[in-house]
């Protein structure tokens, strides 16, 4: 199968503080881990996957507490995108759901199997995983697949480096992140979601909000 994920790479270290990393490990400390039950409408887990252990440091956290990323994503990461996009891109509205932070700790956690519903996502990485740690964020070729273990039959890999920023449609491509190896390790990324005018905001589905916020 020919490969079909795209994405985008900046490398943005110079436009973060000095000391971000600490900022946002103090963050993570304060995470919501649970098992999160899996997304109605987005989900592409297998069908006896129920719930996925992971940590989230939600958007009111986030806006509290790294004023700077939440700054940067409406401002020089909103331009960089609308350079991909070659179009005017716009953040989210509703700030519960703009930018967060997934957080993951041990082999035990990872990211759902799942499709966007947004146009174009940004992610910040901002921790290292380096060959053979894990980590990874795995886009499945098969638009189909339906499990990690579809989606890892015919895939691109990204290994996670701290500061690099990129971006990527993925509506179509089924993606997930992989377990990290030792229970020392933590994995920490930055979600953004942008809007375009051929996919505005308004096209997010209700059952998303209502399963996150219990919004009618």
């Amino acid at each position: 199968m020919l490969p079909t994920a795209q994405w985008t790479t900046f490398d943005v270290s110079e436009l973060l503080l000095p000391d971000w990393s600490v900022d946002v490990r103090k963050a993570a400390i304060n995470a919501d881990f649970r098992n999160f039950a899996r997304t109605p409408v987005l989900s592409r887990e297998a069908g006896d996957v129920q719930h996925v252990h992971r940590g989230r440091v939600h958007a009111d956290q986030v806006q509290n507490g790294l004023p700077w990323l939440f700054k940067l994503y409406r401002s020089d990461f909103r331009e960089l995108a609308e350079r991909v996009e070659g179009a005017s891109v716009v953040t989210a509205r509703d700030d519960r759901y703009g930018v967060v932070l997934n957080v993951q700790q041990g082999p035990d956690m990872r990211f759902e199997c799942h499709v966007d519903s947004n146009p174009l996502t940004g992610l910040l990485f901002c921790t290292d995983h380096g060959p053979g740690e894990g980590g990874e964020l795995v886009f499945g070729h098969d638009s189909s697949a339906a499990s990690m273990t579809e989606i890892d039959r015919s895939c691109s890999v990204i290994r996670p480096q701290a500061g690099h920023l990129i971006f990527f449609d993925g509506r179509h491509n089924p993606h997930y992140a992989r377990s990290v190896r030792l229970t020392t390790q933590t994995r920490i990324v930055a979600v953004m979601n942008f809007y375009t005018a051929s996919c505005p905001e308004s096209m997010r589905p209700t059952a998303l909000n209502r399963h996150l916020y219990g919004d009618e």
